[in-house]
């Protein structure tokens, strides 16, 4: 089973929770926790953090994670990359993993599509290095691959996993779609219009609510998928 839910910020509560939650349901090693970006247990990657990971570590179940734009890139990226049910990931701890953008991950019967990042637009009031990132927003190897291995999958998904949405979703939700986030959004609405997928999850937008065409909008709702 694969449970799924928003932005979590670092916030060890919300962890913890689902922790007792989900060890009283006897959740096991084929049993996912999926979080659609802005994961943040690395934004200080200091002793309380590493302690905190290590705990996170002996769950039976697997936590797994698309990234947002509130990140710590160089801590992440600094763990080692290898290839998981198919797709490219970096393990943070051996049931700890976040999904690299632009993979197709084949897990228990079900695939995948990732694609994590967005623009933060309260890019003024944060510090290149401690706060912000530049690699929020994906690169152009990294819209390449995606494209490649949609292509290879038949642009066949059962579901898709990103931290924002497609420029129409945006405008839908009652939004104006960020300028410096576009190229992006356009991309993730090339997606919406050319790939055959079950049910689509993002976050990013802080609100929990079903949308259109298979999206579900997610925060703190939790969304169970089989």
């Amino acid at each position: 089973m694969f449970y799924i839910t928003g932005d979590t910020h670092r916030e060890q509560a919300r962890i913890l929770e689902l922790y007792t939650r989900l060890c009283a349901s006897r959740w096991g090693v084929h049993d996912y926790h999926i979080v659609c970006g802005d994961w943040g247990f690395l934004w200080e990657n200091n002793a309380d953090e590493q302690q905190f990971l290590d705990d996170m570590a002996r769950a039976s179940f697997t936590f797994l994670f698309v990234d947002g734009n509130h990140e710590n890139f160089d801590a992440l990226e600094a763990y080692p990359e290898e290839i998981w049910h198919g797709g490219r990931i970096h393990r943070i701890r051996p049931n700890v993993i976040h999904l690299m953008r632009g993979q197709v991950f084949e897990i228990e019967g079900r695939t995948f599509f990732t694609f994590g990042g967005a623009y933060s637009i309260d890019i003024a009031q944060r510090l290149p290095g401690r706060s912000w990132w530049a690699r929020e927003s994906p690169s152009d190897a990294e819209y390449a691959e995606a494209r490649a291995n949609l292509a290879a999958h038949g642009n066949k998904v059962d579901y898709i996993l990103t931290h924002t949405c497609p420029t129409s979703t945006i405008v839908l939700m009652g939004h104006t779609p960020c300028v410096q986030d576009l190229r992006l959004t356009d991309f993730l609405e090339e997606v919406r219009q050319t790939v055959t997928y079950r049910k689509w999850f993002f976050g990013h937008w802080h609100a929990d609510k079903p949308l259109f065409d298979n999206m579900r909008l997610l925060w703190f709702d939790t969304e169970a998928v089989s």
